[in-house]
């Protein structure tokens, strides 16, 4: 459902990503590799839809990933960066506002909310304020708000930032059980861990020649 052909970011004389190509179907995982400076965050930005390529193509099951068709943003839940927070609103006050707003009624809201805090050992934490939360604890919230709402496809900037082993565990199994689901996987990692963990095809970029 996702195809990358040929894609390329330029900024006037600069490359940000060279020429790339992948595909990845419902069930797949494609985990992005490289140094810094590579091109993986531009990458997952246009498979977000949230700049278009220079030149090439990159498609959601046949549409622009970068077109404002409701189907498209529906299709795509990404994490890179954290999103703006209200800092008078709780950890599950956050989840449950993109819980309702995606789900088909309040009662499910609330289950999906109970079900992604519990997943990502967050639940303890779901009356705090996000300024009261570690830099750890941060990024697991930052990934239950995109878990909060359903993909067809799930693209996850880095997830293991600032988390241990057990943590990147945690974030592991949440991304497994939505690949079991039949959601397509696009994550850029420096971690032997999580790409280990997630398994499926590793694309390395070399960036700019």
């Amino acid at each position: 459902m996702i195809v990358v052909q040929d894609a390329e970011v330029r900024e006037r004389e600069v490359t940000l990503l060279s020429p790339t190509s992948f595909a990845a179907a419902g069930g797949d995982a494609v985990v992005v590799r490289g140094a810094n400076g590579s091109g993986k965050s531009t990458l997952l930005r246009l498979v977000a839809g949230l700049r278009s390529p220079s030149s090439g193509t990159v498609s959601i099951d046949g549409r622009d990933a970068a077109s404002r068709d409701p189907r498209t943003r529906r299709s795509v839940a990404a994490m890179i960066g954290m999103p703006p927070l209200a800092p008078d609103l709780t950890v599950r006050d956050h989840v449950l506002l993109v819980a309702t707003t995606w789900s088909a009624s309040g009662r499910d809201a609330e289950r999906l909310t109970c079900r992604v805090l519990d997943e990502l050992d967050l639940s303890p934490l779901a009356t705090r304020f996000p300024h009261e939360l570690s830099s750890g604890q941060t990024q697991l919230f930052g990934l239950a708000l995109v878990l909060a709402r359903p993909s067809d496809a799930l693209v996850l900037d880095e997830p293991e930032q600032r988390l241990d082993v057990d943590r990147i565990g945690l974030v592991v199994g949440a991304v497994n059980r939505r690949r079991e689901s039949g959601a397509a996987v696009v994550v850029a990692t420096h971690s032997d861990v999580l790409e280990a963990g997630i398994g499926g095809r590793t694309l390395w970029l070399q960036g700019a020649a």
